[in-house]
């Protein structure tokens, strides 16, 4: 069988860095096959993806990717820890990938091993709990714990290293039998202002946002029209956490210690999606994970949806040769493969309900669309997968 190489992303949006990553990964393995898994029109964040899927899965395959699949709802609200397992466990699943390409700060897959190993001893687990008991956030906690071990955690301040690390640990609990490839990463970092032709996705997304035109810093550009109205989704969603009950709080991912309370009162004391985060914080408790956990009550994720693996493989996007990917994946996934989404109509009960979760969030999100013809229900089951 030829190399797969396997990537998770968000694409939010895809732009000259992500076509790079691709470009870069292809370099190493000549003539492989590139697999993506997209988030889908929520992201780990927190938010609502600056673009619907399917445009998203278009530009990656217009860019560089062969095929693209989609991680369910779930795992797109979930930490970093969930956010990795999802993903490494959708490219398994395929049955054909051989390696998984992500971006790095350091660019060095032994120094991003050697902590990934640390971190699944019993050594370290017992460092963390002490860590954790003196009530500093998860992220402190666990870089002194590794400290305590002697590793050099440099690396957990690189967010793209840091969920890095977390796709090798998934890598290690699921048994995927994948080399990884860490491709060092180009341009301005994370949440930064750059400068040239290679932009971070939060700066292009700002620009979008003003109305600046992004042409020069993307491959492939896609109409601002597509974006959802954001005053639309934030009463959207505000609307729909107003009416839960403090138990379905409670019952959503990352609730905890008194944090769906905090949640909840501030639900009902803000009026925006941004006070209401900012009200719930704690120095103990990252905002990114109180925003999380309010989109994830908002569109009805409960723990037990996000407490397994993705239950089927679901196709965004796809040229030829992911085409051929896709025969092949027929005799070697372990998982359903959905071409046709009403496909997800003859799942088994648990995988339907993952779907319809999906679904229904896609609902929601196109409910907030500038174009009225784009906002009648469904659209998720009558969308067919882009094939170029």
């Amino acid at each position: 069988m030829k190399n797969v190489i396997g990537v998770a992303a968000e694409y939010n949006p895809f732009h000259l860095g992500h076509a790079l990553q691709l470009e870069r990964s292809r370099k190493k393995l000549p003539d492989a096959a590139v697999i993506c898994v997209m988030s889908g029109d929520f992201v780990q964040r927190g938010e609502a993806a600056i673009f619907p899927k399917h445009l998203r899965a278009e530009a990656a395959v217009r860019s560089g990717a062969d095929l693209v699949l989609e991680l369910p709802l779930p795992w797109c609200l979930s930490s970093a820890e969930g956010f990795a397992r999802g993903m490494v466990s959708v490219l398994k699943s395929t049955g054909i990938v051989t390696h998984m390409s992500f971006g790095s700060e350091s660019g060095d897959v032994k120094a991003l091993q050697a902590i990934s190993d640390a971190m699944g001893t019993a050594a370290y687990q017992t460092a963390l709990r002490q860590q954790l008991e003196t009530g500093i956030s998860y992220a402190a906690a666990r870089q002194r714990a590794l400290e305590r071990l002697g590793m050099n955690a440099a690396a957990l301040e690189g967010p793209n290293d840091l969920l890095g690390i977390e796709y090798l640990n998934a890598i290690r609990d699921l048994e995927a039998d994948f080399i990884p490839v860490a491709i060092p990463r180009t341009g301005a970092g994370h949440d930064e202002i750059g400068e040239g032709r290679y932009r971070s996705a939060s700066e292009l997304r700002q620009r979008l946002r003003n109305c600046e035109d992004i042409s020069e810093f993307v491959p492939f550009a896609i109409d601002p029209i597509h974006m959802p109205d954001p005053e639309r989704l934030e009463v959207a969603i505000l609307s729909r956490l107003q009416m839960l009950p403090l138990e379905a709080f409670a019952n959503t991912p990352g609730a905890g210690e008194g944090l769906e309370n905090l949640l909840y009162k501030a639900v009902h004391t803000e009026s925006t999606m941004e006070a209401v985060c900012m009200a719930a914080k704690s120095k103990r408790y990252a905002l990114s994970r109180i925003r999380r956990m309010a989109v994830s009550a908002a569109l009805g994720v409960t723990k037990i949806d996000a407490a397994g693996l993705p239950p089927y493989l679901r196709v965004l996007a796809a040229n030829e040769t992911g085409r051929g990917l896709l025969r092949e994946m027929k005799d070697a996934a372990s998982l359903p493969i959905l071409t046709k989404p009403a496909a997800a109509n003859d799942l088994p009960d648990g995988a339907k309900r993952i779907f319809e979760l999906t679904s229904a969030a896609h609902d929601l999100y196109m409910l907030c669309s500038r174009i009225p013809v784009s906002r009648a229900p469904g659209s998720d089951y009558r969308t067919s997968p882009i094939m170029l």
